[in-house]
């Protein structure tokens, strides 16, 4: 395995970071702002929309562009957007920031994962994939506490103070550590992007990743109040659920990709989701005892992020010529669904009650696996090898 893997799941794993670390600081954003709760909560939307909607479109407009220089440049913008948000004095500022750190992340993600593609052997994509999904998992799930434990100990600027001086790090690793990558793929308009999304195979695999990612935020993006509020545990507790789950997701990216080169994406989609779907739905049921609880939490963290390396080599061998279009598609696709997600899971706890956002998430999860496989019906494997 390429060593550069690595240090592109670093990278993924500090870009992705910015999108929900901030969860968990919106009541210090809010009061050192001047805004009210709902509006700082708006930091969080606006980066989800931006990363959906950039991405296709910034991919379109360097598609020229070498794969290294790119990253590099990326990386800058990137680091612009963080320090901005350090130095914001009104809520406009911050938002620009969120703005500028959104479309910046959305392209890094999707060369992250394609150089991690293109520079090992076709037996080892799904690996490599999957060590990508591994930091961006490791950051979407570690992104609230870490900012929540920073936020309450030095203020909430002190988060993105981390992430500018992390991001400069990448930068510097990746100009003496990086090869260089030339760019394989022509600009393709974005009209032709979007007629992609005809093809049934490409379409309902996007709509598996945003269901499964909607159907897993109805319930993760409410977690706490779930702890504290129907299983009655204190702070420490939920600490400590937190921890597991991330550990359990970050290491669940990596299985899903080496599954996927074992047994074929097919199998490994398919599996995986009927798993999370009855997982999701054990989640209340096993809240009556917490060994049990966190044994089925363990699970559930896994097979969270399991789905993703499987789709994503499914649409590279779709349509090579074409990767990084699906794969930015699929980088939506995701983002929309954790918007979704959060918004469903919103609705569900205000008109009933935590637990039910549990069986709300399954269900639309099994959406997911209806859509998997109307996508994978036909689908045979390539041959690949090691060689």
């Amino acid at each position: 395995m390429n060593k550069s893997v690595y240090l592109l799941m670093t990278i993924s794993f500090v870009v992705g970071m910015v999108e929900l670390i901030i969860g968990g600081i919106l009541d210090l954003v809010a009061g050192d702002l001047g805004v009210s709760l709902g509006k700082a909560g708006l930091l969080i939307t606006i980066f989800s929309l931006v990363f959906a909607i950039a991405s296709p479109i910034l991919l379109y407009l360097t598609a020229s562009v070498e794969r290294k220089k790119l990253t590099i440049i990326s990386l800058v913008f990137f680091l612009l957007g963080n320090i901005l948000a350090v130095f914001s004095l009104n809520y406009t500022m911050i938002f620009i920031s969120r703005i500028i750190s959104a479309a910046s992340a959305s392209l890094l993600i999707v060369l992250c994962v394609m150089m991690a593609s293109s520079i090992v052997k076709p037996a080892y994509r799904g690996r490599a994939i999957g060590i990508v999904s591994m930091g961006v998992s490791g950051s979407l799930v570690f992104g609230i506490p870490f900012g929540l434990i920073l936020g309450e100990s030095f203020g909430w600027r002190a988060p993105f103070v981390l992430i500018s001086f992390l991001t400069v790090a990448s930068i510097i690793f990746v100009h003496y550590f990086m090869q260089r990558i030339p760019s394989a793929e022509k600009p393709l308009p974005l009209t032709a992007q979007l007629k992609m999304i005809r093809n049934p195979k490409v379409l309902f695999i996007l709509l598996t990743t945003f269901f499964v990612l909607a159907g897993h935020t109805t319930l993760y993006g409410y977690l706490n109040p779930f702890i504290k509020d129907f299983m009655e545990l204190d702070g420490i507790w939920l600490s400590a659920v937190y921890l597991i789950f991330g550990i359990s997701a970050v290491s669940g990216g990596g299985a899903g990709g080496t599954l996927s080169d074992l047994f074929g994406p097919k199998r490994t989609i398919l599996s995986t989701i009927i798993l999370f779907v009855a997982t999701i739905l054990i989640i209340p049921v096993s809240s009556f005892h917490v060994v049990l609880f966190l044994v089925v939490l363990i699970l559930w963290g896994m097979l969270s992020w399991a789905v993703s390396p499987p789709v994503q080599s499914y649409l590279i061998e779709t349509s090579p010529q074409n990767s990084s279009i699906l794969v930015s598609l699929n980088n939506s696709a995701l983002h929309l669904g954790i918007a979704v997600g959060s918004f469903a899971g919103s609705i569900v706890i205000e008109q009933a009650s935590v637990e039910k956002n549990a069986y709300v998430g399954g269900a639309i999860v099994f959406l997911g696996l209806i859509t998997a496989l109307i996508a994978l019906k036909g689908y045979k494997r390539p041959e690949v090898t090691a060689d």
